[in-house]
């Protein structure tokens, strides 16, 4: 896999239902060996895009090309080559936890112990002779992500991998995610979490009612956003407060911090969530 050449292309993808238009003009492309989030809230395209370029859906204009084919004819030697956790990935319920990797091993030719390796580094080590049905959502999540990555897929398309996971869960999969990454695999993750966003995604699209507002990599974002600097400041009495860059208030801060009353200054910098809330009037983390 060479970095330099691009996992997937999206150029100008549009889809619509009985006439109604759900995604317009989406132009985007993935490199290998990157993470590129979408975001944006419930109804506004993610599902309906990862179908595109995955060849279940085809769109109503444009062109995805995936793995540098196009998505309208992918074959049995791309797919073999993705791997997709979605809400509707499913898993076999009577199957043990270790059953269900060793299907998808046999399927790929794969070795199990590359199976017991995932399942340790998504904290399913001890839960191999537990059947399917006796998982929790969160732990079914797990064993999808694993049963993804058993094949070492060229593209990895992730829908909200860690919702509803506890953090420390959450921390293990965002290193194995890294881990992923750095390995050559292009990763295509949605998430409403916009830490996870910030602290994950190489590049990242925000859309909002099938339209992509912005794009980019996340600090360019916010710092594209942040017109005015504002300062967190704690006075000697423990109290906070908030200046903003070429306010008439900042003599204030001067006069404090000429008396020593000021113990730390802080630059505060808007957030991916403010910036989604300045270009859609739409609270993103809340839509869920």
């Amino acid at each position: 896999m060479d970095k330099n050449l691009n996992a997937l292309e999206v150029k100008n993808i549009s889809k619509s239902f009985n006439g109604k238009q759900a995604l317009k003009k989406l132009d985007f492309v993935i490199k290998y060996g990157e993470i590129f989030g979408f975001l944006g809230p419930s109804g506004a395209g993610k599902t309906t895009t990862i179908k595109m370029m995955t060849g279940q859906l085809e769109p109503s204009g444009g062109e995805a090309f995936i793995l540098g084919r196009n998505a309208k004819n992918i074959t049995a030697e791309i797919y073999g080559k993705i791997g997709l956790v979605t809400d509707n990935s499913g898993v076999y319920e009577k199957l043990t936890v270790a059953e269900n990797m060793k299907v998808y091993c046999n399927i790929h030719n794969v070795p199990v112990s590359e199976a017991n390796r995932l399942l340790k580094r998504v904290g399913l080590e001890n839960d191999k002779k537990k059947p399917a049905e006796k998982l929790s959502k969160g732990m079914k999540q797990r064993l999808v992500l694993a049963r993804a990555l058993v094949h070492s897929p060229e593209i990895l398309f992730l829908d909200e991998p860690t919702s509803g996971l506890d953090p420390s869960t959450s921390l293990a999969i965002h290193e194995l995610l890294l881990e992923v990454r750095n390995s050559g695999t292009a990763i295509f993750l949605t998430t409403h979490n916009m830490e996870e966003a910030y602290k994950l995604c190489d590049n990242l699209a925000l859309i909002n009612e099938g339209v992509i507002v912005e794009q980019g990599k996340p600090k360019e974002i916010i710092l594209k956003h942040n017109q005015k600097q504002s300062f967190e400041v704690m006075l000697d009495n423990n109290e906070n407060i908030s200046f903003q860059e070429d306010s008439p208030e900042l003599e204030t801060l001067f006069d404090l911090i000429r008396k020593k009353r000021v113990k730390s200054i802080h630059s505060s910098e808007p957030t991916l969530e403010d910036v989604f809330i300045k270009l859609t009037g739409r609270v993103l983390s809340n839509e869920y």
